[in-house]
C-alpha cells in the first residue's frame, strides 16, 4: 500500500461508499448507516486498543440493561448496585469508574457523562438508549488523541443512531420478574428525506423482595435531509422513569440468615429521572475533507434515595439521604478532517472545537426518612463552562511509518452559589482552571499483515466545581480543602495488531496512567470524592475470529495493577479500593439462515475492596444465552437467558462500616460494623420476545 492509498483509505472511506450507494439507487443513507462504522484496521488504525464493534456483535448479544451494550467493548465490565433507572457501574484499565469517571460516553454526539452531579462526578445514565437503534459503537482506550476530552481518561466509546431503518417494526417482550416491554420503532423516505421514530415502554419488577416497580417511557423522533456527502438531521430524546431500588446490603445479615439474599433494609429507595434533547448535526464529506457541526440542548431531572449505612449515624431516622440534580446542558461542536501534504509528505490534519454549558438549577443532598426531607446538608445552584480546542496531524513519513502529534486545550469556568443556610455562602465561590494536554503516536508496519504502536498523551477529568470553592464541611462544620477543578492524567501504550485477513484480528496493549488525583467512591455518602494520586498499569488482549459463513468468536481479556502513589497516611496502604484487576470476556455468535444464536461469558477477578488489601472481593461469572429465530419475512422469535449458570455472584461489593435498627437495638454498634457490603447479581432469568416486521 502506498502513501496515497493509505491516506485516502481513512479519509475518503466515506465518499466511496456514497458512490456505491448512488450506483444502488438507494434512498437517504440507509447504506453508511447500516452497515456502521468499520472497524480499525492495518493502515488505518492508530492504537491497538481503538476499534469499532461489528454489529453483529452488539445486537445479538442477550441485554438484561440498556447500558450493558457499552460491554461490547473490549475490558469494559458493565453491573448495576441500585435498581434499573440509576446508571450503571463500569469498570475499566483498573478502574471502578463508579458511574461515569474517567469513562467518556457520548449518543448520537451528545455527551452522557454529567459533571456535578448529584450523586456522583461523570454520572453516565444510559437507560434513556434504545439499544436496537444503534447503529455503531466506536471505541477508544487511554488520553491518546486529541479529539478526546473530559472523563475519558480510562477510555471512550461513541454510540452512533440510524438514520434510517430497514423496516418499521413492532416487538413485545415479557420475562422473569414481570418483566414486559413494548418497542416500536420505523422510517420513511421520500426522496433525501427521511423521518424516524420510535418509543419504548417498560416495566419491571427484578427478583427483589422490595419489587423494583420500574416504569419506563422512551422516545425518538428524527428528521433528516441530504446525501451521504451532504446533509443534516434533527434528532428529539424524551424519556422518564421511576424505581424502587434494593441497596447494597451487609453480608454479615445474609449469611446469618437475618436478610434473604435478594432482601431490601429500606423500602423506600429509590429515584426518578428524566432527559429530554434536541439535537442537530450538518455534515460535508468530499475529496477536499470532511466537516462536521452540531449542537444539542438537555433538559435533566434526577432524584435518589439511597440508604448504605441504615442507622449508623442517626439511630433514631437512619442514614437514608436524597440527591437532587436539574439541569439545562447546552453545546455546540465544530470538527473539519482534511487530507494535507508537505516537505513531500503527505499527512491529514483534524481540528476542533466545542463548547459546553451547564446551568444546574439545584443540585443537593438532603438527610431523608422514607423519602421525607428532614435536613439540607448541600443546596447549590452552579453554572460551568467548558471550551475546548484541538489540533491534531498525521504525517505518513514512510510507506511503512506513520505517526502524529497533537494538543488540546481546555477551559473551565464555573460559580457556585450555596443556598443552605448555615455554610451556603463560605462555600460559595467562582473560579477558572485551563489544562494543555500534548497527545502523540507512531504506527509502523512489520509486514502487510501486522502493525506495532507507540502511543502516549496528556489528559484530564474534572472534579465537581463544589470541591473548588468549599471551605466548611457542611456535615461536621470543620474546614475543609478544596480540589482542582481539573486533574492532570498521563497514559502510555505499546500495542501489536495482527490483521491476516478480514476475518481474523488480535491485538495486544501494554498500557499505564498516571493520575494526579484519582476519584474515589465514598460509600456512606453515595458518590465520588477526590483522592491521592496513583498509578495503573496492564495488559490487554483481544481477538476477532469469523471462523466461517456461520460461527464468529470474540475473546478479551485483561489484567491491570492499581496503586496509590507515595507514602501511605496511618493507618492506610496504597491499593485502590475496587480497582478491577481481571477480566475475561468470551463470546461465540452463530448465524445460519433464520437462526441466530449468541452465547456469552463474562468474568470479572476478585479486587481490593480496601486499601491495604486485608479485604477482597470475591470473583463473579456470568453466562448469558440469547437466540433469534426468523419464522418467516414478518415474525421473528426471541429467547435470552441471563445467568443460565445460576450463579451467585454479586454485581458489586464494598467494604465499610455500618449499623442496622436491630443492632442499635441490641447496643452492638459502637463506632459501626466493619463488612462487605453486596448487592447480588440477578439470578437466572428468561425474556421471550416477538418481532413483527412490517
Amino acid at each position: 500500500m502506498t502513501r496515497r492509498q493509505a491516506l485516502a483509505r481513512p479519509v475518503l472511506l466515506s465518499v466511496a461508499f456514497a458512490a456505491g450507494a448512488a450506483c444502488a439507487q438507494q434512498s437517504h443513507l440507509p447504506e453508511i448507516e447500516v452497515r456502521g462504522p468499520r472497524d480499525a484496521a492495518i493502515g488505518s488504525a492508530d492504537s491497538a486498543s481503538e476499534g469499532a464493534v461489528e454489529r453483529e456483535s452488539y445486537q445479538t448479544r442477550p441485554k438484561l440493561r440498556p447500558g450493558d451494550i457499552v460491554e461490547a467493548v473490549p475490558g469494559v465490565v458493565a453491573t448495576q448496585h441500585s435498581g434499573d433507572g440509576k446508571a450503571n457501574q463500569y469498570f475499566l484499565r483498573g478502574f471502578n469508574l463508579d458511574h461515569g469517571t474517567d469513562f467518556a460516553v457520548s449518543v448520537d454526539g451528545m455527551p452522557v457523562n454529567m459533571p456535578t452531579h448529584g450523586h456522583g462526578q461523570g454520572f453516565a445514565d444510559l437507560n434513556f438508549l434504545i439499544p436496537e437503534l444503534v447503529s455503531g459503537v466506536r471505541y477508544r482506550k487511554g488520553p491518546y488523541f486529541a479529539d478526546g476530552g473530559d472523563f475519558s481518561l480510562a477510555g471512550s466509546a461513541t454510540l452512533d443512531y440510524f438514520g434510517a431503518l430497514e423496516a418499521p417494526f413492532a416487538e413485545l417482550s415479557v420475562g422473569s420478574h414481570q418483566f414486559r416491554r413494548l418497542l416500536a420503532a420505523g422510517s420513511r423516505t421520500v426522496q433525501d428525506q427521511t423521518w424516524l421514530g420510535a418509543i419504548e415502554v417498560e416495566g419491571n419488577d427484578g427478583p427483589w423482595d422490595v419489587a423494583e416497580n420500574l416504569k419506563k417511557v422512551n422516545a425518538v423522533l428524527r428528521y433528516s435531509q441530504g446525501s451521504p456527502m451532504r446533509g443534516f438531521s434533527l434528532t428529539g430524546m424524551a424519556y422518564k422513569s421511576r424505581w424502587t431500588a434494593t441497596d447494597q446490603v451487609p453480608q454479615r445479615l445474609i449469611d446469618s440468615g437475618e436478610l434473604p439474599r435478594f432482601g431490601s433494609l429500606d423500602p423506600s429507595d429509590g429515584g426518578n429521572t428524566q432527559r429530554v434533547s434536541l439535537s442537530g448535526k450538518w455534515f460535508d464529506k468530499g475529496p477536499d475533507g470532511e466537516t462536521t457541526l452540531s449542537a444539542y440542548a438537555i433538559d435533566y431531572r434526577f432524584r435518589l434515595f439511597s440508604d448504605f449505612t441504615y442507622f449508623l449515624n442517626d439511630p433514631v431516622n437512619g442514614d437514608q439521604f436524597e440527591q437532587v440534580d436539574r439541569r439545562h446542558v447546552f453545546g455546540a461542536q465544530a470538527a473539519r478532517t482534511m487530507p494535507t501534504r508537505f516537505g513531500g509528505l503527505d499527512g491529514v490534519l483534524s481540528v476542533g472545537a466545542s463548547w459546553r454549558g451547564d446551568r444546574i438549577g439545584q443540585v443537593g443532598l438532603y438527610a431523608t426518612q422514607a423519602r421525607e426531607q428532614l435536613g439540607t446538608v448541600r443546596d447549590d445552584k452552579v453554572s460551568q463552562d467548558l471550551l475546548s480546542v484541538y489540533g491534531q496531524q498525521l504525517v505518513y513519513l514512510t510507506d511503512r511509518l506513520r505517526g502524529y502529534v497533537g494538543l488540546r486545550g481546555d477551559a473551565l469556568r464555573y460559580d457556585v452559589q450555596g443556598r443552605e443556610p448555615v455554610y451556603g455562602a463560605v462555600n460559595s465561590g467562582r473560579g477558572r482552571d485551563s489544562l494543555a494536554s500534548p497527545k502523540a503516536g507512531l504506527a509502523y508496519a512489520l509486514t502487510p499483515q501486522q502493525e506495532l504502536y507507540l502511543n502516549a498523551g496528556v489528559g484530564f477529568h474534572s472534579n465537581d466545581v463544589r470541591g473548588a470553592t468549599i471551605t466548611t464541611d457542611p456535615a461536621s462544620g470543620l474546614p475543609a480543602d478544596r480540589v482542582p477543578a481539573l486533574v492532570k492524567g498521563v497514559g502510555t501504550e505499546v500495542g501489536w495488531r495482527l490483521q491476516p485477513s478480514e476475518d481474523f484480528t488480535a491485538t495486544l496493549a501494554l498500557w499505564q496512567l498516571r493520575l494526579d488525583s484519582e476519584l474515589v467512591y465514598v460509600g456512606d455518602a453515595g458518590s465520588t470524592e477526590p483522592g491521592r494520586a496513583s498509578n495503573r498499569r496492564g495488559v490487554e488482549a483481544t481477538l476477532r475470529w469469523k471462523l466461517d459463513r456461520a460461527w464468529r468468536l470474540e475473546l478479551d481479556g485483561a489484567v491491570s495493577r492499581a496503586r496509590f502513589r507515595g507514602v501511605a497516611p496511618e493507618g492506610e496502604g496504597n491499593y485502590i479500593d475496587n480497582a478491577v484487576e481481571k477480566v475475561l470476556a468470551a463470546g461465540v455468535t452463530f448465524v445460519d439462515g433464520p437462526l441466530t444464536t449468541s452465547l456469552r461469558l463474562r468474568y470479572l477477578g476478585p479486587r481490593a475492596l480496601d486499601t491495604r488489601n486485608t479485604e477482597r472481593s470475591k470473583s463473579s461469572t456470568l453466562l448469558n444465552l440469547g437466540m433469534r429465530y426468523a419464522v418467516n419475512p414478518h415474525l421473528t422469535l426471541g429467547l435470552d437467558v441471563f445467568n443460565m449458570a445460576g450463579r451467585k455472584g454479586n454485581d458489586i461489593e464494598y467494604a465499610y462500616a455500618s449499623c442496622t435498627v436491630g443492632e442499635v437495638a441490641r447496643g452492638a454498634c459502637g463506632d459501626g460494623i466493619d463488612d462487605r457490603h453486596v448487592h447480588p447479581m440477578e439470578p437466572r432469568s428468561t425474556r421471550l420476545s416477538a418481532r413483527w416486521t412490517f
